[in-house]
């Protein structure tokens, strides 16, 4: 029997055996060590083989039942048809969910536009220079196209065709190879646009876009981790991952290119505009050498625009200063200065005696001052009998002789008010001087372009139209989607949709969309939806029954009874996914532990957001740890026969390390994911 199936079965002796051990006697046995067992055996089941949405279905039922046996018997049946329904429907009715069958769309129409048998070759190209820079290409397209599709079977199964005869061909070790791709493929669910994170939002009731935004950063500095290993074990070790040679880094040139970087230079922008003034390149196409001239220029016209956009964000004019700043000083600005005029000079006409006023001329007033009100922006107009009882009788003699020297008052007064009013917007639409900073990076950049013309050749020149046609489409595609939904352009929903128009229109442009295509994609679609679903409906249901049954009380109440301080819960929360990511992936350690995890976190203070981008980096683990590391699996079913499966397991082991190392990082410097989100989301 192999080492694996020992494994497994000795995983499941230990949690059989625990169970027995911990739980009491049958006979002292409540509801919430029935919740408990419970959990076990759903693990056990589900290592068995049987299928884990069903599982947690039907343990969820039958325990449910029992909870509702044990306080009423007549209605245990309807109750728990009755559960069953309304957790079915509360899954139906989520909106989250809908984005899933989109992105993953998208992911298989752009798994079968045959885009990555380009992708990997140019970056293969890009990379020449670096140590191990077949792994290290490797790495990055990896992550570049699971990051697009989000499937880690499609990614690493296609990385194992393409890469690894590649690798090996060079002479590069079976445990770094196999590393590379199993590790780099597993990037898809973390790096955004992630099922998983969908999947975790909707279970923990966090925001998909905040997690989104968080998770950015964490899987690139997960990626740079992997890329850093690589380069130092090739520098260190280079037996383990050979240089490639000058034949293979040779790029052919086309002839045009020849003729210009032997006559003129070999530099593309001095070569290409010599060759357009000179007539010594008279054989050479005009339209290829500007057609090539626009190429080449595209880098400098991508930071022009960049930095312009940014120049007019950082210099925008304030927005324009509201009368309310006037109006502060006095109330409202209408009555202050009526009440001026009323006031200058003791002119006001003596308060009558009867102290009411005839209703037409009271009318009149108060329309009057209505009317006034309207005309200065900002300004609140209130009941006359808010009024002093004196200022009436000064707006309404405002034509006798006496009141003369306050109207002119009011006039003289009148301007400072309206120069007020009008001075402040003409000063705000004036442009701001952009910061120090703004200057510093445009000189940054303006410093990178001239060393990257500088070395411009004609065969970085071929590189670059290469990466144009790979890499740049899926990279414009993944930002356009992510900007969208991070800076609040559309919901995740609407930002995959729009995603999945991306794929379609990327496999018609690679002339790969036929209707076998988009057939194949549907049904996969469906298929990977539905699985999803029903997890969803069985992990409801699960989780209903195990609240009902009192096992999350009992697990809090043993897990506060610890006194842990908030440190200590984070290390064993990971540490117990670590484990479970052994002989679970991680659907189930989602679906199925993080609603245990989740009521606990309020108690030690613990953001959810920051706890689920931890989890999202330790779940990285699940798909790299034995014995269910389903992505050996699909590397071994692509590999040469003589690629054993325990090669294949000791070359993951340093990048699950490097994945602890990640998690470290990101616990002690939670900035790095929470930065993003507060950020964007204060």
């Amino acid at each position: 029997m192999r080492k694996e199936v020992w494994f497994g079965l000795s995983i499941m002796a230990a949690v059989v055996l625990a169970a027995f051990v911990l739980l009491p006697p049958l006979a002292q046995m409540t509801n919430g060590h029935l919740g408990l067992m419970m959990l076990a055996l759903v693990v056990v089941a589900i290592m068995l083989g049987f299928p884990t949405a069903f599982t947690l279905m039907g343990m969820g039922m039958v325990f449910a039942w029992i909870a509702y046996r044990s306080s009423n018997p007549a209605l245990a049946v309807d109750q728990t048809l009755d559960l069953m329904v309304q957790r079915t429907y509360s899954v139906m009715s989520n909106d989250v969910l809908i984005s899933i069958p989109l992105f993953v769309f998208m992911g298989y129409l752009i798994e079968r536009a045959n885009l990555i048998e380009k992708l990997f070759k140019s970056m293969h190209l890009a990379t020449a220079r670096v140590p191990g820079s077949l792994a290290v290409a490797t790495i990055i397209t990896c992550a570049i196209f699971a990051t697009a599709t989000g499937i880690v079977g499609a990614v690493v199964t296609l990385m194992g065709l393409l890469a690894l005869p590649a690798m090996l061909r060079a002479g590069y070790s079976v445990q770094l190879s196999a590393g590379a791709i199993t590790a780099g493929g597993c990037l898809g669910i973390l790096i955004p646009p992630s099922v998983m994170l969908i999947v975790y939002g909707a279970t923990a009731g966090v925001s998909v876009v905040k997690l989104y935004a968080g998770a950015f950063f964490p899987g690139i500095m997960l990626a740079s981790l992997y890329v850093l290993y690589v380069v130092v074990l090739a520098k260190w070790k280079p037996h383990l991952a050979p240089p490639m040679s000058a034949e293979d880094r040779h790029v052919p040139l086309p002839a045009f290119a020849q003729v210009v970087s032997t006559s003129v230079s070999n530099k593309v922008l001095p070569g290409l505009v010599g060759a357009i003034k000179g007539k010594r390149n008279a054989a050479v196409p005009m339209r290829d050498l500007l057609n090539h001239l626009v190429i080449a220029l595209l880098p400098a016209l991508a930071v022009a625009a960049i930095m312009g956009a940014i120049y007019l964000k950082v210099t925008a004019p304030l927005p324009p200063v509201e009368a309310e700043g006037v109006v502060a000083m006095g109330g409202n600005t209408v009555e202050s200065a009526e009440e001026t005029v009323a006031g200058v000079g003791d002119l006001a006409e003596p308060k009558e005696e009867g102290g009411l006023q005839p209703p037409p001329e009271e009318d009149a007033t108060k329309d009057k001052a209505a009317k006034t009100a309207k005309t200065v922006p900002g300004a609140k107009s209130e009941p006359a009998d808010t009024k002093p009882a004196d200022a009436k009788p000064a707006v309404a003699k405002s034509a006798d002789a006496p009141a003369e020297p306050a109207v002119a008052a009011a006039a003289a007064s009148a301007p400072v008010v309206a120069a007020a009013v009008a001075v402040d917007p003409a000063a705000a639409q004036a442009r701001q001087a952009a910061p120090t900073s703004f200057w510093v990076g445009l000189t940054s950049c303006a410093v990178a372009l001239a060393l990257f013309y500088a070395y411009f050749s004609f065969a970085r020149l071929e590189i670059f139209k290469m990466l144009l046609g790979s890499f740049f489409p899926l990279a414009v595609m993944i930002l356009a989607v992510l900007g969208t939904i991070v800076f609040g352009l559309a919901t995740p929903t609407e930002a995959a949709a729009m995603g999945s128009m991306g794929g379609l229109l990327l496999a018609a442009a690679y002339r790969r969309l036929n209707m076998q295509v988009l057939r194949e994609s549907v049904y996969l679609t469906a298929k990977t939806s539905a699985m999803v679903c029903w997890l969803f409906v069985g992990s409801s249901i699960f989780s209903a029954a195990f609240a009902l049954l009192g096992g999350q009380d009992l697990i809090n109440q043993w897990v506060l009874g610890m006194d842990l301080t908030p440190v200590q819960f984070m290390i064993l929360a990971q540490v117990v996914i670590f484990l479970l990511g052994w002989p679970l992936e991680w659907t189930e350690i989602i679906v199925i532990f993080m609603p245990i995890f989740i009521p606990l976190l309020p108690h030690f203070g613990i953001d959810p957001l920051f706890f689920g981008l931890l989890v999202a980096l330790n779940l990285q683990t699940a798909f790299l740890s034995p014995p269910v590391a389903m992505a050996a699996f699909y590397l071994k079913g692509v590999s040469p026969p003589h690629v054993t499966l325990n090669q294949i397991f000791a070359g993951m082991l340093p990048f699950m390390a490097i994945q602890v190392f990640a998690i470290f990082l990101l616990y002690t410097f939670p900035a790095i994911g929470l930065w993003l989100p507060e950020l964007l989301y204060k």
